[in-house]
């Protein structure tokens, strides 16, 4: 790769990561490319995108910009998965953390924040938005779900009284 494929290369991450939500930082040792395909395909159904760079590509990419926090934790063999959902991408480097042990999130930023493993990984159990969104329109359809119930009770209370009578 040449000097100007590397520029374009560290702008276009640049401006990826800058519009990202949520990046966070991994570790892989060893990885297969079977398994590496996989955590693609994984990350891809999360909405998110996994791009291995070169540590100091990535140190240019995110130096000067809010992310300039994560350069700590590039070193080793590391690379980012980034999501514009909020959670996309935590979601789905903490599930194939779990199921792998070559593969290792070291930490994140989100919202102008660094965040560590763990918070990483607690980040990771929150509902997706997808998920909030539905049961809001559950809970605001709760209320008039119940309310036609309840109108609908004194005219069937009725009935069965004129239809006990009628039995009678």
């Amino acid at each position: 790769m040449d000097r100007s494929q590397k520029e374009d290369l560290v702008s276009e991450m640049r401006e990826t990561l800058e519009r990202a939500s949520v990046v966070v930082v991994t570790r892989q040792v060893g990885l297969t490319v079977a398994e590496v395909t996989d955590l693609r395909r994984r990350m891809r159904e999360s909405q998110a995108q996994f791009k291995v760079l070169k540590n100091t590509l990535a140190q240019i990419a995110v130096k000067g910009t809010q992310l300039e926090g994560i350069t700590s934790m590039l070193q080793g063999p590391t690379a980012l998965a980034y999501s514009t959902d909020p959670i996309g991408a935590a979601k789905a480097a903490v599930k194939y953390a779990n199921d792998n042990e070559k593969f290792v999130v070291v930490g994140g930023y989100m919202d102008g924040q660094v965040l560590s493993a763990a918070s990483v990984k607690a980040l990771a159990t929150l509902p997706s938005l997808d998920e909030l969104r539905s049961k809001l329109i559950a809970l605001i359809q709760t209320p008039a779900t119940k309310l036609a119930i309840l109108l609908k009770e004194p005219g069937t209370r009725v009935a069965r009284v004129i239809s006990a009578k009628g039995a009678m």
